[in-house]
């Protein structure tokens, strides 16, 4: 059988940008590519794989809710995705088994460091949710260096895991999420969680916010849009969504398929442009 040699995998997945960045990413390479996205409702996860693998797949990015799914179905991990319990990229090795690779973390530091020119060294970080995005935020941010990481979920035991997970006690602690208002002032507060994506108004503290504070969705376009409204309202320093950590982990995943890494900053500056930050720009 003969079919698509990479594909995106998740539910939904029609609004994925993932065909379109990889199409640009391959054309800039010279790099011939059938890249398409699988919706998988996580019960059919696992069959639809082991399908576009019988037919010739070689790669997948995998995206919500299947990135912890991907886990056991991968014969070996990156050190990073074993830490984090997720995978975002899939390869197939030469017996047919895949390896787990999570390019998340890297795209987001290299979004924050390397594009916008931010050193996260030292800073007090609050990070919203504890899901798989969340988990691979939180392990790259403390390998980027930030002082402290409170992380606060609406679900206490799913922050409580992933700081077990991480295992430093002296760096990473977790509240409540009624603790919200008495946590003090953060540097840096990542939104980790699918709350945009109903569309519906974030209601957090604005004394959240520290003077220089960078306030960062893991999100972009509608799914962003009412954090990045609050953190406005709250006079953060800087307001971002995560359009060029998609983008980074997407060149990472192109990487390990092709060997080759593409260049980011055009793309980004032409999707920026459709996806501007403010809905009013």
């Amino acid at each position: 059988m003969s079919g698509p040699e990479f594909a995106v995998f998740g539910h939904p997945i029609a609004h994925s940008l993932s065909p379109r960045i990889h199409a640009r990413f391959a054309a800039e390479c010279g790099i011939a590519l059938r890249y398409v996205a699988i919706d998988a409702p996580p019960e059919t996860f696992a069959d639809r794989l082991a399908e576009f693998a019988a037919a010739g797949g070689r790669g997948a990015n995998v995206t919500l809710p299947l990135k912890p799914l991907a886990v056991p179905l991968c014969a070996d991990l990156t050190d990073f995705a074993r830490r984090v319990g997720a995978v975002n990229t899939l390869t197939r090795r030469l017996d047919g088994h895949w390896r787990g690779d999570n390019t998340d973390g890297v795209g987001l530091i290299r979004d924050l460091t390397e594009r916008h020119r931010l050193d996260l060294r030292g800073r007090r970080a609050l990070l919203l949710g504890a899901g798989g995005a969340a988990r691979a935020a939180a392990f790259a941010l403390l390998d980027a260096g930030v002082d402290a990481l409170v992380i606060v979920n609406r679900t206490p035991e799913r922050a409580d895991a992933l700081a077990d997970a991480i295992g430093e006690p002296m760096r990473v602690h977790t509240r409540y999420w009624d603790d919200l208002p008495s946590l003090g002032r953060f540097e840096l507060i990542v939104d980790a969680t699918s709350a945009g994506h109903g569309g519906a108004a974030v209601r957090l503290p604005f004394a959240l916010v520290a003077p220089r504070a960078l306030c960062y969705h893991l999100s972009y376009g509608p799914a962003a849009v009412a954090f990045l409204a609050w953190a406005r309202a709250a006079n953060a320093a800087q307001v971002l969504d995560g359009l060029g950590m998609l983008l980074e982990q997407a060149a990472e995943s192109f990487a390990i398929w092709h060997g080759v890494r593409p260049q980011t900053d055009a793309l980004y500056a032409a999707l920026r442009a459709e996806l501007p930050l403010r809905a009013t720009d």
